[in-house]
């Protein structure tokens, strides 16, 4: 009934939005908006706050190629349009088939270099009728094939062998020396921990399933927090080398922070 109610208020509000000509051709409509909160205004300012994140913390050139993994509905693609040159090229896959289909056509029938794959891949939350586990997915790309690579709001919805898998196939896909990722988390610390423990958090993420912590026991993957030491071991381990630091985020309810999930961002060795 909740999730009924809520496809009709979008619904009445994009309604709205075309009657008033706020309708923007490369803003998706508020029903379809999956992958962070329903509102135009704070999609476009998502996309530019982590346009600015790809070339401040990154140092993305315009002439390189980017792997988006979970590309969403372009929440951070958008902004990339204007960015990328001739040279540049942006490949995305998502496992939201809604999300692939309005990025084809709004934006890859436009714009020749930006591509968008379905990956039908199984998640709890988001596709639970997937057919292949996270866990074994291989990116379909060649080694050592792009200079960026980032996920956001990605393994905050993934269980640890999930995470680890992905993590590999992100140092594969990355080229030797110069390739480098974004990648966005809820780290475990004991920072982050004190503040879930007395109710600073935004998401009550404390609960303790054996390896990582969720908000919902029932359904883990609507927020997953990982031990930062362990994913700190582990992007060594894959030959990612993390630079300079790690930039922390709010939604714990620390008052320090940088945005809202903490972002890590790594080199390939």
């Amino acid at each position: 009934m909740e999730r009924l109610i809520n496809d009709i208020k979008y619904t009445l509000l994009d309604l709205l939005d075309y009657v008033a000509g706020r309708r923007e051709p490369l803003i998706p409509p508020r029903r379809l908006m999956f992958d962070g909160p329903k509102d135009p205004a704070i999609f476009k300012a998502n996309g530019q706050e982590f346009l600015k994140y790809y070339i401040e913390l990154c140092h993305l050139k315009p002439s390189e190629k980017i792997l988006d993994v979970g590309s969403g509905i372009g929440r951070k693609t958008i902004p990339l349009i204007d960015y990328l040159n001739e040279q540049g090229r942006y490949e995305g896959f998502d496992i939201n088939k809604v999300g692939v289909q309005w990025c084809r056509e709004k934006i890859s029938a436009n714009h020749p270099n930006f591509h968008f794959q379905w990956a039908d891949v199984y998640n709890q939350r988001y596709n639970p009728e997937g057919t292949y586990p996270a866990a074994e997915y291989k990116f379909p790309f060649d080694d050592e094939s792009f200079d960026f690579v980032v996920l956001g709001s990605v393994f905050t919805h993934f269980v640890p062998p999930d995470l680890e898998n992905y993590l590999r196939e992100v140092a594969r896909v990355l080229k030797s020396g110069v390739g480098r990722c974004l990648i966005s988390y809820f780290l475990r610390n004991e920072e982050s921990a004190a503040l879930v423990e007395a109710g600073k958090s935004v998401l009550d993420i404390k609960h303790d399933m054996g390896g990582y912590w969720t908000s919902n026991p029932a359904l883990p993957e609507d927020a997953i927090a990982h031990d930062e030491a362990t994913i700190l071991r582990l992007y060594d381990s894959v030959g990612l080398s993390i630079t300079p630091s790690i930039h922390y985020g709010s939604w714990c309810g620390r008052s320090n922070y940088l945005s809202f999930q903490d972002l890590i961002v790594a080199y390939k060795k």
